[in-house]
């Protein structure tokens, strides 16, 4: 009997587990001994991987545990009070358990089916009969995708099985690797996909190139205290890479814009009205109860029906204000009846449910604007935004705390006022030592709200004062993000306690730097894979 492919994806999915039993009688003509063949299918076959990294139009898969992961921080309430918020409870108030992730469970699996799909194209690929050319390029690209599996695998469960092969059911006896063995296998992975992508011509249209390798390479380093290696390959990325920074700030998350001057690289949407290729992200963090009567044009074309979640709590609103930062603060934050930034014409006084809201604001990154709603007759799954995974202004970011940490003070300086000089804010002068990292930390704050760095940022950052993760300091009973809510003031969170106020008051530092190993997983290793410590 042949093995059958009825898709590339779907094959590799089964693979994963279930090697034995996609045995079937042939119904098609794709097999994995005669794949593989031309560019055309392994182009196809490296687009879905692509695809996976975030899979836009998919609720719950990666959207649902990355949202989560910012309710999980000081910037996002859970936000829907009218609904039940089980997906997001679990991590978002640190009551979270091995038996009961929320959300938090898909991101796991999903990521080892796209291991294993890497895997497997990486194998087949490397014995095609394509030109070096066509082969660098996919098997660059693939190792991209594994490599940026792993990073978030890391940084969400610590020490995790590891692997390069793919495996059949019978291979299934890996034990968790090192943190060190897994960040090595992502550097290794990044460093080659950066060789094989180098005559690769850059585009913008979504493909990974050997840009967005070095980016994340500075990132992992910058996570690994790896301060020389930040350094380089953030600036490589600036001096030598083709990308610039928006010079309207609110443009980055344009929906007129994909893939714009500052993109390294984007979670790609369509609002084709034939197919369902549009982001489900504004549709998921939407305003929840929006009202046609609620704008001038009374119109509902002019609604979209929001779910509510994940929205920005009042302690990142006041981070804004405390900078007078009102380019970042308003292309961040929409608070409720307050003109949506940039389409204040057709949204004046945007205003949705207060009874489903915990904080009165939604925020403004994941925001359609009316005249692209207007133009869609089909909304649900058709929503044009694309989500950026990598951009510039984070490598200015990493190059800056990276000098900070080598002991150059004047170009991590530098750095920063070169961000805050996009958005109007004066330059810094004079900061050095404990305050100068902290406005470090601050800036990475307010510019990179929402695009999914937050979580990691506080686990690793250290506090100047104590030498201890940030987040130690921001959550748990003595934590200043909890003390600022339970004293608060604010109108709309004070008044819609739905959502308990003491957010973060049940954090542990002795188990929550790292979510549990789902204990499915556990199960099904049959104990070889071990639990994080204190769960």
């Amino acid at each position: 009997m042949k093995k059958i492919i009825l898709s590339v994806l779907t094959f590799a999915v089964f693979a994963v587990s279930c090697e034995d039993f996609i045995d079937k009688e042939q119904r098609g003509k794709q097999t994995l001994e005669n794949y593989f063949q031309t560019a055309t299918e392994c182009e196809n076959y490296v687009n879905g991987l692509t695809r996976r990294l975030l899979i836009t139009s998919d609720w719950y898969t990666l959207l649902a545990p990355r949202l989560t992961n910012e309710t999980a921080t000081d910037d996002a309430w859970m936000g829907n009070t009218g609904q039940d918020s089980g997906a997001f409870r679990p991590c978002a108030q640190y009551i979270v358990t091995p038996e009961n992730m929320g959300s938090m469970n898909s991101i796991y699996t999903a990521h080892y089916y796209t291991i294993q799909s890497a895997n497997i194209g990486l194998e087949k690929m490397a014995l095609s009969p394509l030109s070096t050319t066509q082969k660098n390029q996919y098997v660059g690209e693939s190792l991209f995708i594994r490599a940026y599996c792993y990073y978030e695998l890391v940084n969400n469960f610590g020490a995790v099985p590891l692997y390069t092969t793919s495996l059949g059911t019978a291979d299934l006896k890996l034990e968790r690797s090192s943190v060190t063995a897994v960040y090595a296998q992502i550097e290794a992975d990044l460093k080659e996909s950066a060789a094989k992508l180098e005559g690769i011509t850059v585009d913008r249209n979504g493909r990974v190139n050997k840009w967005a390798a070095y980016a994340l390479l500075a990132r992992v380093s910058l996570f690994q205290e790896k301060w020389a290696e930040a350094k380089l390959y953030s600036n490589k990325v600036i001096t030598e890479g083709p990308y610039a920074l928006e010079a309207n700030f609110l443009n980055i998350w344009n929906v007129n814009n994909h893939n714009g001057v500052e993109s390294i690289l984007e979670a790609q949407s369509s609002s084709v009205q034939d197919k369902n290729l549009g982001s489900m992200l504004p549709t998921f963090s939407g305003a929840r109860g929006e009202d046609k009567k609620n704008f001038p044009s009374n119109d509902a074309k002019d609604v979209i029906d929001g779910w509510g979640w994940c929205m920005p709590t009042s302690d990142l609103e006041n981070a804004y204000i405390s900078e007078n930062d009102v380019v970042r603060r308003r292309s961040t934050i929409t608070k409720w009846g307050e003109a949506a930034y940039g389409d204040e014409v057709l949204n004046p006084t945007h205003k949705f449910s207060l009874n489903d809201n915990k904080s009165g604001r939604i925020c403004r990154k994941y925001y359609i604007p009316i005249a692209t709603r207007r133009a869609l007759d089909k909304k649900d799954g058709k929503l044009p935004l694309n989500v950026p995974l990598i951009r510039l202004a984070e490598m200015y970011l990493t190059r800056a705390e990276a000098a900070y940490q080598l002991g150059d003070a004047g170009a991590a300086l530098a750095d920063i006022n070169i961000i805050r000089a996009r958005v109007q804010l004066d330059a810094k002068v004079g900061l050095a030592g404990p305050n100068l990292l902290r406005q470090i930390y601050k800036e990475r704050r307010l510019e990179l709200a929402f695009e999914g760095l937050r979580l990691f940022d506080i686990r690793r950052e250290k506090d100047p004062s104590t030498g201890r993760p940030v987040i130690e300091s921001l959550m748990g009973a003595n934590g200043t993000f909890v003390k600022y809510n339970l004293s608060s003031t604010d109108p709309y969170e004070t008044t819609n306690l739905k959502e308990a106020q003491d957010k973060g008051i049940n954090f542990n530092p002795a188990k929550n730097l790292l979510w549990p190993i789902p204990q499915l997983e556990i199960d099904l290793s049959g104990g070889l894979i071990s639990q994080n410590s204190g769960y």
